[in-house]
């Protein structure tokens, strides 16, 4: 049981165990809003309109990110047709071959076992698989800039050949090319800003004439540019907003009104990186200490995953998923150290899983406290009780498993059981969520609109933008008194909404005088608000967040 990772029969059946479940979920779950529900309409416009440049989002110009998302996704629905796991197909491959390429990447320069461990850790662990389970951009980014990262250290080991060093090198740059297209301007500053850093501490000046930089610059810009260009010369505004507003101003102010402490990521990866948390400090402090030869790839990963954590920490706009470049360097760096890990230490880590999956079982009561904005939704959260008790279950089985093995010095099957039991745990509270992610995209109400339309009905949305709805409705809507992300689209084509809620009732009226049926949706306040103005309205149908008129 020590030498699981020798085993080829071991290798391909939990490879294609994982592969199996990993994909199949995919499809189990309705697109949750809004990052969901928006990736995957804007891709069904691109699909739907065959405009491949222009990106937009409920038919409004949408500039906040580059295409590739979008392009891939809309291949999908393309090759496949529309639907939930088509729209997750691009970020399931990102989180599957991030798996997988790591564990590669880790095999070639710090050996089978490393390698073996590494993609256990990397699919095991909680944030990684969650957000490859997610329609994200957030996945893709850190897909790319995990192919950045792992090219580079296979390029750079230091008995790499003249032709590997090359074209691993030249894999690199495509990968932070990629990053860019996939999220702007970091796929490149951030591995850049990686490799000065190592340089300066490990003191490897040399490594900048291994580079291949012409080559790769060549590379970088023939994949990278195309768009940007295309789209600059489509729509004159975008460079601007993107560069500037996108990158400068996102960073340094505070204006996307999503700033955190500055520890908001340092909380974030502690259940991140379950089942593995118990394992992360020892590991930095390992991947510190400088190896033999000249090439410190150990080093580089403790720099990756430092220096991004502290970048993102540093900006004024925080969200969780910015984090996720991370945890292809730590699963490495914990590989690394696993590998000659002492036997209290491993003891410690399923210890620690096992901890954190009774402390689960014991806060279970308190899950429906979360229903206190949304009384009526307690119910929902009750369903999906049973799901996270499941997982807390499986967490504390899976920790007195491993802490068993850990004992016997059953190293890799201790290393397999973590994993294991991580990855199934995140899976339970991923599919248990389904009843509340449903009734968050607003996905019922949609099918009951959908007996109600014609292809020429109008639809409003009052006040707010459902952002999966429009996916499952198949249609835009007009905006109505509502601007948020669309504030900069609707500059440019302030056609495409109404501004005011009493324009709104003036052809909310027309239409009636008309005789044309028309359906919005909007909250229970917005409604009040109508109601107090004397606007005739039918309820079609409603749940505990929004509600859907007609005027006939």
């Amino acid at each position: 049981m020590n030498d699981l990772y020798n085993s080829k029969k071991v290798i391909w059946g939990l490879l294609a165990a994982f592969a199996i479940v990993w994909l199949y979920v995919l499809g189990i779950r309705t697109l949750v809003p809004p990052d969901e529900g928006r990736y995957a309409e804007m891709a069904r416009e691109m699909w739907a309109s065959g405009d491949w440049i222009t990106t937009r989002l409920n038919g409004i110009k949408y500039f906040e990110k580059p295409p590739l998302q979008t392009w891939m996704n809309a291949l999908s629905f393309a090759a496949f047709g529309l639907g939930e796991w088509q729209a997750r197909l691009w970020t399931g491959l990102c989180g599957l071959g991030g798996v997988l390429f790591t564990g590669y990447a880790a095999a070639r320069v710090f050996g089978q076992r490393a390698g073996f461990y590494a993609a256990l850790a990397l699919g095991s662990s909680l944030f990684w698989v969650a957000c490859g389970q997610i329609d994200s951009l957030d996945m893709s980014l850190s897909a790319m800039m995990a192919i950045a990262l792992c090219a580079m250290l296979i390029a750079q080991r230091d008995d790499a050949t003249p032709a590997e060093q090359r074209n691993w090198m030249l894999v690199c740059w495509a990968g932070m090319a990629l990053a860019v297209l996939a999220k702007g301007l970091i796929g490149l500053v951030l591995p850049g800003a990686v490799l000065v850093l190592y340089t300066a501490l490990a003191r490897d000046l040399a490594i900048w004439k291994r580079l291949h930089l012409g080559k790769g610059l060549l590379l970088f810009f023939a994949v990278a540019t195309p768009w940007f260009v295309l789209v600059a010369l489509k729509n004159p505004e975008q460079p601007h907003f993107f560069f500037i507003h996108e990158h400068w101003e996102r960073f340094f102010l505070k204006t996307h009104h999503r700033e955190g402490a500055w520890y908001y990521f340092l909380i974030l990866l502690v259940p991140g990186l379950l089942p593995w948390l118990g394992l992360v400090p020892q590991a930095l402090a390992h991947g510190v200490r400088r190896a033999p030869g000249t090439f410190q790839p150990r080093l580089l990963l403790v720099i990756w995953a430092v220096f991004i954590t502290f970048f993102f920490s540093y900006s004024s706009s925080k969200l969780p998923g910015y984090i996720l470049p991370v945890f292809p360097a730590l699963a490495m760096l914990i590989a690394t150290y696993l590998e000659n890990a002492t036997r209290l230490h491993r003891m410690l880590a399923a210890g620690l899983l096992l901890l954190v999956g009774v402390a689960g079982i014991a806060a279970m009561p308190l899950m429906t406290q979360m229903a206190v904005r949304h009384p009526a939704e307690r119910a929902m959260l009750e369903a999906h009780q049973p799901w996270v008790l499941a997982a807390a279950i499986v967490a504390a089985a899976g920790g007195a498993l491993a802490l068993l093995h850990a004992r016997q010095l059953r190293r890799d099957l201790t290393v397999l059981t973590l994993a294991i039991a991580g990855f199934i745990s995140v899976q339970l509270i991923l599919t248990g969520f389904e009843p509340y992610g449903k009734m968050r995209a607003g996905k019922d109400l949609a099918l009951k609109m959908l007996p109600e339309l014609k292809a020429d009905t109008p639809i409003y949305s009052v006040a707010t933008y459902e952002q999966s709805m429009t996916f499952y409705l198949q249609r835009t809507v007009t905006l109505v008194n509502y601007w948020d992300e669309f504030t900069f689209g609707l500059q440019q084509q302030p056609e495409l909404s109404i501004p005011t809620l009493d324009g709104f009732v003036a052809r909310w009226r027309q239409h009636t005088a008309d005789g044309v049926k028309a359906l919005a949706i909007l909250s229970d306040e917005a409604y009040a608000e109508l109601k107090a103005k004397g606007v005739a309205m039918r309820v079609v149908a409603q749940d505990t967040r929004r509600m859907v008129i007609t005027n006939l």
